[in-house]
């Protein structure tokens, strides 16, 4: 038997799933379209806002620092553990969470570095950082 005399099969593409996707794909987008106008038809005049920037922004953290011979001062300027203690908890009551950095020098007495941190949590600051730099290698 030769094999030209047997009939061949043209491969054929079902089109059937295809045409099913196509049919839920437009009915997703006409009940989609249907929930957006039933939103625009709810009768309420919404106010509007000239600007979207914030009343005030967030405050710079301040700056301690404590000098070799014990010297307080408070962004720039000298203070004593009082005064301190009142100005920070005028800027803590201004916003909650005031950070605070300390810079201590690093010949400076320790005790006089946690003598203003304790400043720092009786005027309730609770966000308190020690400034350092790192190594040189």
């Amino acid at each position: 038997m030769p094999l030209k005399s047997l009939p061949v099969e043209e491969p054929t593409l079902n089109l059937t799933p295809m045409i099913d996707i196509v049919f839920l794909l437009i009915i997703f987008f006409m009940v989609g379209t249907q929930f957006a106008e039933m939103e625009r038809s709810i009768d309420v005049q919404l106010p509007t806002v000239s600007s979207l920037t914030p009343l005030t922004g967030v405050p710079d953290a301040k700056v301690v620092d404590i000098k070799q011979n014990g010297i307080i001062e408070y962004e720039g300027t000298e203070v004593t553990l009082e005064s301190l203690q009142t100005t920070l908890e005028q800027a803590q009551a201004n916003y909650t969470a005031q950070a605070v950095i300390l810079r201590g020098d690093n010949r400076c007495a320790y005790q006089q570095i946690m003598n203003v941190i304790a400043v720092c949590k009786r005027a309730k600051i609770s966000s308190i950082s020690l400034a350092n730099k790192p190594e040189q290698p």
